[in-house]
């Protein structure tokens, strides 16, 4: 693309940063990428009432922590600052009063009371109270007053909203369509006469999210607005309000819904606690509630699987592939390969991704993060945890698996599996253990190689059954018929504790 690509992520700071937010960024941010533009994070916190504490920290963090840092917003690259629209309220004001002087917007009075009244009203008779052309000279507006009584009742400092007149009569509604082309969606179009007069300054002073949303992308200089699906009903009056101000449209770009597992219901944030899966990127506290919801990092998932999974939700490569670095996505990644239809969230293919990075990742990285969550490692070598955690990560899905799969080679076990027992432990494999021992005893140089060739050596000579051998061996020295290379974990206990494991079961189990 020729011209200079700007994007942007506008989270409203009301709580975690849920995954379909962390979804719209990553799209956000690989198309910035693809095409050397920019990635802006916009606050938008209109809406006081609802703004929560360090939720906006949070999302920062949860986009560095994925990887997916913003070029440009809060505290970096203030260019097109301020970046949150609290701070922007004097530029909104300024924008609604050139609307209402234009006559595409006007000022509207009317009382929580009056249009509650005449909501239920419109009930009572089977219909939907929509406050439009249809409607709005009935109602205490400056299009319904003279120009006296508008200015007396602005004077007195009635409180009052401002409405984007959508549709000047019916007879303009006859031809009213407004349309574009959304590169996910094709073509769209909607119908003037049916959508109302939208607010779009508060009497608090604020605008709300559609007055804020369209003057911040034309100030800012946003080329394309890739957002959720659920946004879609706005298209009509953020277009309407470009054409309006005489501004140049960005692109749309509507993205799928993320669904519940059961491909039925938007995912949302009660499903993680009722389903037993996060939907947050980090752990979030509730700084009223106090209460604490499961994010993906301290649920052991690398953000390397978090991000190629979320990929995957409503785009495809047009290939087989389904293991992409960040890089790859960049270089992959396409808007008209994104889906229209809902993508289903599975939480098992998460854990097939985490399982992959599992392989990928240094082992030395992931013994540091092992020995952080295992007391018990508090004074073992951290080249040790490594080589071990180098023979069981690829059955892992997560580091807090680890020990488990590896506990034997740190603490000799103390108990035997029963089932084990009874299929390995016959009555004369306490006699082929002793003569194990001193076998293993009479080892030479002991590593996992000679292990192996002097065992089984001794083995085919005297024509002993492989696994009356090995399955013993392997329950003396993990407590069950389970884990790696016996040779390995013989090597890496050392001789005397194989030994004295072996001893110990000859003398448990008779």
């Amino acid at each position: 693309m020729s011209q200079n690509i700007r994007v942007r992520f506008a989270p409203s700071p009301t709580g975690p940063l849920h995954i379909g937010g962390v979804r719209t960024a990553l799209f956000n941010y690989l198309f910035a990428k693809k095409y050397n533009g920019t990635f802006i994070l916009r606050i938008e916190d209109t809406d006081q009432n609802r703004y929560v504490e360090g939720a906006e920290k949070y999302i920062i963090d949860s986009l560095n922590w994925c990887g997916i840092p913003y070029d440009e917003g809060p505290g970096k690259n203030e260019t097109f600052g301020p970046y949150r629209q609290s701070e922007r309220k004097e530029i909104y004001k300024k924008y609604a009063d050139e609307l209402v002087a234009s006559g595409k917007a006007y000022y509207a009075f009317d009382t929580a009371e009056t249009l509650d009244f005449h909501r239920k009203d419109h009930e009572a008779k089977g219909k939907t109270f929509i406050y439009n052309w249809h409607n709005r000279l009935k109602l205490s507006n400056s299009l319904s007053l003279s120009a006296e009584e508008t200015q007396a009742k602005l004077d007195a400092g009635e409180e009052y909203v401002i409405r984007y007149k959508m549709l000047d009569t019916q007879k303009e509604g006859a031809h009213g369509i407004i349309s574009t082309t959304d590169i996910v969606r094709g073509h769209v179009s909607f119908k003037k006469e049916l959508l109302d007069d939208k607010v779009i300054f508060k009497s608090d002073g604020m605008p709300t999210y559609h007055l804020a949303n369209v003057v911040d992308d034309h100030l800012m200089g946003i080329t394309h607005v890739i957002r959720g699906e659920e946004w879609l009903p706005s298209l009509p009056l953020h277009l309407s309000l470009y054409l309006a101000f005489g501004w140049k449209i960005p692109e749309f770009a509507h993205l799928p819904l993320i669904l519940k597992p059961t491909g039925k219901g938007k995912l949302s944030k009660r499903d993680g606690d009722k389903l037993g899966f996060p939907v947050f990127p980090l752990e979030w506290t509730d700084p009223q509630s106090g209460d604490v919801s499961k994010g993906y990092k301290e649920d052991g998932y690398f953000p390397e699987a978090l991000v190629n999974f979320l990929a995957f939700l409503g785009w495809n490569p047009g290939t087989e592939q389904e293991i992409f670095s960040l890089e790859e996505l960049i270089e992959t990644f396409d808007l008209e390969r994104v889906h229209k239809a809902g993508a289903r969230f599975d939480p098992e293919k998460i854990k097939w991704f985490n399982h992959h990075y599992m392989q990928e990742q240094n082992d030395e990285i992931l013994a540091d993060l092992f020995k952080s969550q295992q007391p018990e490692l508090a004074d073992i070598d951290i080249n040790y945890i490594a080589i071990v955690v180098g023979l069981i990560k690829e059955r892992a899905t997560f580091v807090s698996d680890f020990w488990d799969l590896s506990h034997y080679f740190f603490v000799a076990p103390n108990s035997y599996d029963d089932k084990a027992v009874k299929k390995a432990y016959k009555e004369d494999t306490a006699q082929l253990l002793r003569e194990l021992v001193n076998i293993i005893q009479h080892v030479n140089d002991f590593t996992a190689a000679n292990l192996q060739t002097d065992i089984k050596e001794w083995i085919t000579k005297n024509n002993i059954g492989f696994g009356k051998v090995m399955m013993p061996l392997r329950l003396a020295l993990v407590g069950a018929l389970q884990g790696p290379d016996v040779f390995e974990i013989m090597f890496l206990i050392g001789k005397n504790e194989s030994v004295t494991r072996i001893e110990k079961m000859v003398a448990s189990l008779g």
